[in-house]
């Protein structure tokens, strides 16, 4: 595959290590702050993880005001509500976020809002962000998304149902905290469906259109990571080597995404969320097989590389891509994800809706093949 140019920005810090939560006290000061907004769900709550952050702050005499009214895919009415709630609790000078994806991307949204004032459809593309914004902590529970590493907010529009990516360098988070302790209460379920998210970010990230040699470097160590641990993860949670490896892999899947981009699977998944409140990751995992036979004839020598980072050894006369889909299809089987659409009370008739809308998701212009809409409706068929 050929190089592209690029221009690489490394600005946040990430801690790594069991108990490192513990530190987050210390590293708020560190980041300037001193009265925080700390955004997470109810879920986390209940787990015991913001006692703990909570405690770690209190330690450094942190004023902490705590944000949890979200849900999975925040829409901007999630955003404007905690953008509402850190004002009534001004001054804050920090925002920290404890949790997934939708807290890390409901965070980044508040920052957006409470800096530079507006609605969240005003920032929806990238750099739109006119006022310095606060510093931010980003501490992920989940191996999946990896938005603790990304600039963007992918927050959802109520009325479309679209996700908005709303970025700019000035959304990063200061500073990451990756703690693979975190991870060892999430129920298996939800490690699995993340965890086929990272998967998928890792393949994607690694042959769309805007690949260099930095965020290669970033996708196949993610691969390597992701491939030999997820199955260890899901089986003994409480292997902290294993849910480390995940939880950085994620990461560096996510610093992937964050230099490159993504692909046709997510353009295909994000409309099976809009429509049908599919899980990402299950709808990105679902799809991504039958997006990598499709990309087989542009970029096979590429999946090539991921096997061989793997340790995985293709068979004889059949496609590298081939190959790479029977192996995610037993990461998908062991995690006991659906594999057709026709699993996931998904009606068929809606297929060419489908195919319409994943036309207009960003994702898919940066496919390594091209796509058409009758190609949209042809995976979907296929996955069908």
């Amino acid at each position: 595959m050929p190089f592209h140019t690029f221009d690489f920005q490394p600005s946040t810090r990430v801690l790594f290590g069991g108990n490192t939560i513990a530190q987050l006290g210390k590293l708020t000061k560190e980041c300037g702050g001193r009265r925080v907004l700390f955004v997470t769900d109810r879920g986390l709550i209940k787990a015991g993880h913001l006692e703990h952050a909570r405690h770690a702050l209190e330690q450094e005499a942190i004023a902490v005001s705590v944000f949890f009214d979200l849900e999975e895919n925040p829409t901007s009415q999630h955003v404007e509500s905690g953008a509402q709630f850190a004002r009534e609790n001004a001054p804050i000078d920090l925002i920290i976020a404890l949790g997934g994806g939708s807290a890390m991307d409901c965070a980044k949204g508040i920052n957006f809002l409470l800096t530079n004032g507006g609605k969240m459809e005003d920032y929806w593309g990238f750099g739109k962000a006119r006022q310095p914004m606060l510093p931010s902590i980003g501490i992920p529970t989940t191996a999946g998304t990896g938005s603790e590493a990304q600039s963007y907010a992918l927050i959802m529009h109520p009325q479309t149902h679209r996700k908005m990516a709303c970025g700019d360098l000035k959304a990063r988070f200061t500073a990451v905290i990756l703690d693979p302790t975190l991870l060892t209460s999430v129920p298996r379920a939800v490690a699995a469906v993340t965890g086929i998210d990272a998967v998928s970010h890792a393949v994607e990230s690694f042959v769309c259109t805007r690949a260099n040699a930095m965020s290669r470097m970033f996708s196949k160590e993610a691969w390597r990571l992701l491939e030999s641990n997820f199955i260890e993860s899901l089986n003994n949670p409480a292997n902290l080597t294993a849910q480390g490896n995940m939880l950085l892999g994620a990461h560096l899947a996510g610093m992937a995404i964050e230099n490159a981009m993504l692909g046709a699977a997510h353009a295909c998944a994000n409309p099976l969320t809009a429509h049908y409140g599919l899980a990402h990751g299950v709808a990105v995992g679902l799809m991504l097989p039958h997006v990598i036979r499709f990309n087989g004839s542009m970029v096979d020598q590429a999946y090539a590389e991921l096997l061989e980072t793997a340790h995985l050894t293709p068979k004889k006369d059949t496609a590298y891509g081939e190959s790479l889909c029977e192996r995610i299809a037993i990461l998908h089987a062991v995690a006991g994800l659906p594999q057709r659409l026709s699993e996931c009370q998904i009606e068929k008739a809606s297929l060419s809706q489908l195919a319409q809308a994943a036309t207009q998701e960003w994702t898919g212009t940066f496919n390594p093949r091209p796509l058409a809409l009758a190609d949209f409706l042809r995976l979907y068929e296929t996955a069908y």
